[in-house]
């Protein structure tokens, strides 16, 4: 189970990027729900953004069928291994995907990858951007992240 910290992360980024995404008109966001079928992989992103180029005319197919979503998001829950963060991250960029964000709620970082090997990190005080595919789009990586415990908020609650 990926737990409190880790849906709360995906809630905070995933409003921030569809309130963006829709006011511009750039595409849709979509959750686990979504499953996108490229070949004889499911992948099933935590968020993921697919460009309104992407979207069939006839609108999205059920379930997300044969198309690729162009930034793929995984918010790392603290029982995922490092294999497999990178199977999902070989899997993202295999299937088409142009970026990946891993989220990690425990570092309270982000992970930029444009390519699985070449990535940047992002601190709570930088400004989290995607210029080429989220035109405008930017917030503070501290926004997506819960406020940190502190130590008489935890003895609180001891």
């Amino acid at each position: 189970m990926a737990g409190g910290e880790h849906d709360s992360t995906v809630m905070r980024l995933g409003t921030q990027l569809q309130m963006h995404v829709e006011a511009r008109n750039l595409g849709d966001i979509y959750t686990p729900d979504t499953t996108f079928q490229i070949g004889a992989n499911e992948r099933l992103p935590d968020l993921a953004f697919v460009s309104a180029a992407r979207v069939p005319e006839d609108g999205m197919p059920e379930g997300g069928g044969k198309i690729t979503d162009d930034l793929a998001i995984e918010v790392i829950s603290p029982d995922d291994s490092w294999d497999e963060v990178n199977c999902k991250l070989a899997a993202h960029f295999a299937a088409g995907a142009w970026e990946v964000w891993l989220v990690s709620p425990g570092l309270r970082t982000v992970n930029i990858y444009i390519s699985p090997t070449r990535f940047r990190i992002l601190k709570e005080d930088d400004e989290l951007t995607s210029e080429e595919l989220l035109p405008g789009f930017h917030c503070r990586v501290s926004e997506i992240f819960g406020q940190p415990v502190s130590e008489d908020a935890e003895a609180r609650i001891q």
